[in-house]
């Protein structure tokens, strides 16, 4: 069952503002750092469009990390905090310390290992698959050990790299061809991995989503960039476009937040669909398309049964952790009534979704009785159909046991009197006692088979309804044309339910209707069988009164079929029962 997150006290809440607060502060001055760097390194004339989109780049990130983080219960807020400092970082390279100025070169590569990562743990805050850890995997080898690697060997102008252990340009073009080729490789991966997790996604997702969209396109160019400058210089305009494509991703992220925060304000519009009380269904679709999740299934919260329903009143089960759905209670005076089942993506979205689980919980609360109703009609028809089926299960042990003890019994009993009649043949009065006996054996006989036939029918159990029925219609006291078309045998219980019908109906032809004729019709669909009996009688009969239809009725239905009667005065009577059989 899908676990309810605890509230967060307003204790953790200040701490947490404060945390926040002190990040914001260090944010200013990293970004004040980076401006007065730059500004000694080029002086004032040296802060044109491209320098601005590099502080506008850290901004962004740090920015938009912030908001996210008050918003957020996962790790990408800090993340995107993380990122942003880590750019505002990359201006030290113009520091004239030689470990400052090593330190900086090492970390441009860090930056875009952080962006990797941030980009892959959309939007719940850690790598989902093998491919997310094989690709970061490539980039660390990449920021890690072969940056080392090339430093060790990377001789450059004042004020010097700290870690120069060989000086060899030739070794160090080399690590240097390898790491592109290798970022290259990560790059595209990466691209790969966002652009079809964003195809494959729900439309909840998709939304999500689409800051990775935006930042594969942006590794993308960032790379082609890189590789380029190997060969060249690459135009000012391509740089540019490059840090606005890093600057999207952060943007991306505040509009989908904002999308979030213009959702919770249209709920008014659910509201206003709520007064008029829609049934279960309506009330599903109002909900779905608040949340805009075609796919939103709703769980009414059942106390007597101690489970949740859907809208059949069938048990569900709610989506446990780590599931691409997720769960989220609905309450009323601190008791559940039910739950949205929604896609796993809409966590991201808490405020919407609080505003619609709010909205919904009086409505949820009428369709929850109703989801009670279908629940206990549910199992009103199971208990109906056990019934039927363990009534039947008794009626063929007591038919079983008539024919194998009293009848088999009677049987021997006549033969017996037979060989008595033969023993006393001289003698005419005991020999007419002895053929009255016989005869009264014979009487007793039949009643007894009529009686076990009326429990159970064994001719259906034995060889089918065929055969059943016509032994029925040649019984029958008026001509019966039959037409039976089951494509087969069928299951017992349909068998035998269509076989009552069709006697009782003749029963109550020959006894009430006074028809010259009736004809029985069974035929078999690919999803029901139907019976009907049509008489051309008196009409007028009374499915109220008398226990016959009455009966039959229960055990059409509680085989989930239905009975319907048509018996207009003088106007013949015509039984028609539909029964599944899919």
């Amino acid at each position: 069952m899908a676990t309810i997150a605890r509230p967060a006290s307003a204790r953790e809440h200040l701490e947490a503002r404060s945390g926040r607060r002190v990040v914001l502060m260090l944010g200013v001055a990293a970004a004040a750092g980076s401006l007065a760097l730059t500004g000694v390194h080029r002086g004032l004339d040296g802060f044109e469009l491209g320098v601005v989109l590099e502080f506008l780049v850290g901004c962004s990130f740090l920015v938009s990390g912030l908001i996210a983080w008050s918003r957020r219960e996962n790790r990408l807020g800090p993340l995107m905090v993380l990122i942003g400092f880590t750019w505002f970082l990359r201006p030290l390279d113009t520091v004239d310390a030689s470990a400052v100025f090593t330190g900086a070169i090492w970390l441009k590569d860090s930056w875009f290992l952080l962006l990797a990562l941030f980009l892959l743990s959309l939007p719940y805050g850690r790598l989902t698959s093998w491919l997310d850890a094989v690709t970061m995997g490539v980039l660390l080898v990449v920021a890690l050990p072969l940056e080392l690697a090339w430093l060790l060997f990377l001789e450059t102008g004042a004020p010097g790299n700290a870690l120069l252990v060989w000086p060899n340009a030739d070794v160090a073009d080399k690590i240097d061809w390898l790491q592109r080729t290798l970022v290259f490789i990560g790059s595209v991966m990466l691209a790969a991995t966002l652009w079809k997790r964003w195809f494959d996604a729900t439309p909840p997702l998709r939304r999500i989503l689409i800051p990775a969209l935006v930042g594969g396109a942006a590794v993308l160019l960032s790379t082609a960039t890189t590789m380029l400058a190997k060969f060249t210089v690459p135009p000012l305009a391509l740089r540019w476009v490059e840090l606005c494509a890093f600057i999207a991703v952060p943007v991306a992220v505040l509009i989908g937040m904002l999308r979030a925060r213009l959702a919770r304000s249209a709920v008014g519009d659910l509201f206003v669909a709520l007064r008029a009380n829609p049934p279960p269904k309506e009330l599903r679709d109002a909900l779905a398309r608040a949340l805009d999740d075609p796919s939103l299934e709703l769980a009414f919260w059942l106390p007597e049964y101690g489970t949740y329903s859907d809208l059949e009143g069938r048990p569900v089960r709610l989506p446990g952790e780590g599931g691409e759905r997720a769960a989220t209670r609905v309450d009323r005076a601190g008791s559940p009534v039910g739950a949205l089942i929604h896609d796993r993506s809409l966590r991201e979205e808490p405020e919407l979704l609080e505003a619609v689980t709010a909205a919904a919980g009086i409505a949820l609360e009428n369709a929850r009785l109703q989801a009670e109703l279908q629940a206990r009609l549910e199992e009103l028809r199971g208990s109906r159909a056990r019934i039927v089926e363990a009534g039947q299960k008794e009626r063929q042990r007591l038919e079983r046991d008539l024919h194998d003890g009293a009848q088999q019994r009677l049987v021997a009993l006549s033969l017996e009197l037979s060989l008595l009649g033969e023993q006393v043949a001289d003698d005419p009065e005991a020999r007419a006692r002895l053929e009255r006996a016989r005869g009264e054996v014979a009487a007793s006989l039949a009643e007894l088979r009529e009686l076990a036939h009326g429990i159970h029918p064994a001719v259906v159990s034995g060889h089918g309804l065929d055969v059943a029925l016509e032994q029925l219609a040649a019984r029958s006291p008026v001509p019966v044309k039959l037409r039976v078309e089951t494509q087969g045998r069928l299951p017992e219980r349909l068998e035998v339910a269509a076989f009552y019908l069709v006697s009782e109906s003749l029963t109550n032809v020959g006894k009430y209707a006074g028809a010259s004729a009736a004809s029985v019709a069974i035929t078999r669909t690919d999803r029901q069988l139907v019976v009907e009996i049509v008489d051309d009688g008196v009409g007028g009969a009374d499915t109220e009164r008398g226990s016959g239809l009455r009966g039959l009725a229960d055990r059409v239905e509680a085989l989930g079929g239905r009975l319907r009667v048509w018996s207009p005065p003088g106007g013949g009577t015509r039984v028609r029962a539909e029964l599944p059989c899919a």
